[in-house]
């Protein structure tokens, strides 16, 4: 069989499994979870990372493979250097399944909307700059619109997975790249160096100690912006914690580059570099395309947007800040 004809076969094999992805009926010719499997599988690189990320065991997962290759009648994988890589039936899998899981993730956001009502959890993930020193300050004028809201807020510096909803919603510090995404540009999130009242001001900073991120963050740009104002043997204090950093530079570690919506909470802090930050990251609002309609998921969205819109000076320049300091 040539490729075209292999094509056909394969995605008639999977438009079947879409069509019952919800009735787990084990006398269909193509089970959904099989797919779901080689899935783990494709992105996982072998039976056992497949099974460590399904919970399940090594067995399982080969079974369930054998199922899928049999309805399709086609091998997905073959082995190379070790790693199951996909053969181009296993491509065409990947594919197609990827945009089946995603449809299959949206009718069941979709039916948790009772009567298009605005109630449900929703997951937002942002990192914890932002989570901590905003968000949860806000979270009570959400939930006072819509009482049947429960926002769950994940504080990380990692890139969640949305369209595996590892979250519902992702405010980012970068435009995503890739991917069937909504975006909005919600701020542009000012940086400044901060010191303690003792620091000197003025651009002289080379000679001073410092605190930054943790090594595996060194990619960002406020890092690199540190690269560039001093030495490795000047960094004092790491941490991937935005509290913790904030807390080292008031307790004299060194001075810091910090967002000005966090640095002018801390009154034992003052900006040395003045109200102009010395360098800006835009602020994006990240939503998978297929929950745009959600009535939950648009409610926090619409009410994000104009939460930063009414902020927008304090997160570029921390001017207007009406909230009290936290130190």
């Amino acid at each position: 069989m040539d490729k075209t004809a292999a094509s056909a076969c394969i995605s008639a094999a999977l438009d079947n499994a879409a069509a019952s992805a919800g009735t787990a009926d084990p006398a269909d010719p193509l089970d959904w979870n099989d797919i779901r499997y080689a899935l783990a599988i494709l992105r996982g690189g072998s039976l056992a990372a497949a099974a460590r990320t399904l919970g399940v065991d090594q067995t399982t997962v080969a079974r369930r493979l054998r199922a899928l290759e049999a309805g399709i009648g086609a091998p997905l994988f073959e082995r190379h250097r070790g790693t199951l890589t996909p053969t181009f039936a296993g491509t065409l899998v990947l594919q197609r399944g990827t945009r089946i899981e995603r449809e299959v993730a949206a009718l069941r956001h979709l039916a948790a909307d009772h009567q298009a009502l605005v109630r449900g959890a929703v997951r937002l993930t942002a990192v914890d700059a932002i989570v901590s020193y905003y968000l949860v300050r806000h979270l009570a004028d959400l939930r006072a619109r819509h009482p049947g809201l429960a926002v769950e807020l994940i504080a990380s510096s990692r890139t969640l997975d949305l369209a595996r909803r590892e979250a519902d919603l992702a405010i980012r510090l970068a435009r995503p790249e890739s991917g069937d995404f909504i975006v909005r540009r919600l701020a542009d999130l000012g940086y400044g160096v901060y010191g303690p009242h003792t620091a000197p001001t003025g651009t002289g900073w080379q000679a001073c100690d410092w605190v930054a991120y943790e090594r595996s963050l060194a990619h960002v740009p406020e890092m690199r912006w540190l690269a560039g104002q001093a030495d490795e043997e000047r960094i004092t204090f790491r941490c991937n914690n935005m509290e913790a950093l904030a807390s080292a530079v008031a307790d004299g570690f060194g001075l810091g580059i910090l967002p000005h919506v966090v640095g002018s909470r801390h009154a034992t802090l003052r900006c040395l570099s003045g109200t102009t930050p010395v360098l800006s990251r835009e602020v994006w609002l990240v939503v998978p395309r297929e929950l745009r309609d959600v009535p939950r998921i648009r409610a926090v969205c619409d009410w994000l947007v104009e939460r930063f819109a009414a902020d927008a000076t304090r997160f570029a320049s921390g001017d207007g800040d009406p909230g009290q300091p936290v130190l």
